[in-house]
């Protein structure tokens, strides 16, 4: 009987122990470097908003956080990396909703299952969508475009890193609101697309604005409409104002952490995102890269996600799209 008690009170004691050696890990977090997975190119919104957060929290926690970027199958490959690490806190995965919010839809099977494989931790950001011509195109307004494709359907082209992207869901939504036609060229990433919109082999894209701007801005672009106002540009009328009204595309880039990551580290997270961007230089990096915080919980961040999931998912089957 003492024998029996004995071990009960080690057990218990044990068990407190590891209960406590828990907590102060997670309290203690992070006492080493965290891979921030990037499941896209170099140069585009999400690798933009990646390392800028990457280096505010590193500045704030005194920790390395390092950006690993990981392209490929509409975000899947980087995805699925981040999906099977250990679920302690040293790998954050920062994806658009692209991976997110339409491959669930998109595609009957896919390597990895947002809620399956994920614990959401942050909205983080969004991202004004913008239409950008090349000057070459010889269109100067939204409506232009649309009467473009619509009296000569498919001999404009379009950029976008694939099906599973919003830039490619938000053309395909103003083709059904105005009637017009354009052709699709996918890429693997934002970045080729850009050079060959650049160098006018396609002739106009939806992305969003922070990976644009500085195009612009040279004038080597022609703004034509954007999904939201930004103090950026003032004078670019939105897609409303510009003749397409009801268009719900936009780009978000949002942080997940794997499964199974303690609900107390993942909220400790959560805050520490929210904390480095109110730093008012880190603010004003957003705002100079036209993304806009989005402030909320894990729990508020996962209702928002499945309601995005429904909308893109109504969308795709309305239009009966197709992965190439």
């Amino acid at each position: 009987m003492k024998w029996t008690t004995a071990c009960r009170a080690l057990l218990l004691a044990a068990g407190l122990g590891c209960g406590l050696g828990a907590a102060q890990a997670q309290g203690d977090w992070p006492t080493k470097p965290v891979t921030v997975v990037v499941p896209s190119s170099p140069g585009g919104g999400t690798d933009t908003y990646g390392r800028l957060l990457a280096q505010a929290l590193t500045e704030q926690l005194k920790q390395s956080f390092v950006v690993d970027n990981k392209p490929g199958a509409s975000g899947a490959i980087g995805a699925t990396y981040a999906a099977k690490a250990p679920p302690d806190g040293y790998t954050l995965l920062v994806a658009s909703n692209s991976s997110l919010g339409i491959n669930p839809a998109l595609y009957k099977t896919l390597s990895y299952d947002v809620f399956r494989d994920f614990a959401p931790v942050t909205r983080g950001v969004i991202a004004p969508m913008v239409i950008v011509a090349n000057p070459g195109a010889n269109v100067k307004t939204l409506r232009e475009l649309v009467e473009r494709g619509k009296r000569e359907p498919g001999t404009l082209f379009y950029g976008s890193a694939g099906v599973g992207s919003p830039l490619y869901i938000g053309v395909r939504m103003i083709e059904a609101a105005t009637g017009a036609q354009f052709n699709h060229i996918p890429y693997k990433g934002v970045a080729p697309a850009y050079q060959d919109l650049l160098g006018g082999r396609v002739q106009f894209m939806l992305t969003d604005l922070a990976s644009v701007r500085q195009y612009i801005d040279a004038g080597k672009l022609t703004a034509l409409a954007i999904t939201d106002k930004s103090k950026l540009l003032p004078n670019v009328p939105t897609l409303a104002e510009a003749g397409v009204p009801g268009i719900k595309a936009f780009t978000a880039f949002s942080v997940m952490v794997p499964a199974k990551t303690p609900p107390a580290l993942v909220k400790r997270i959560a805050g520490e995102i929210q904390k480095a961007m109110q730093v008012p230089a880190n603010a004003q990096k957003l705002e100079q890269q036209a993304l806009v915080p989005v402030v909320d919980t894990p729990e508020q961040f996962a209702a928002s996600l499945k309601e995005e999931q429904q909308s893109w998912a109504g969308f795709i089957r309305q239009q009966n799209i197709q992965p190439e």
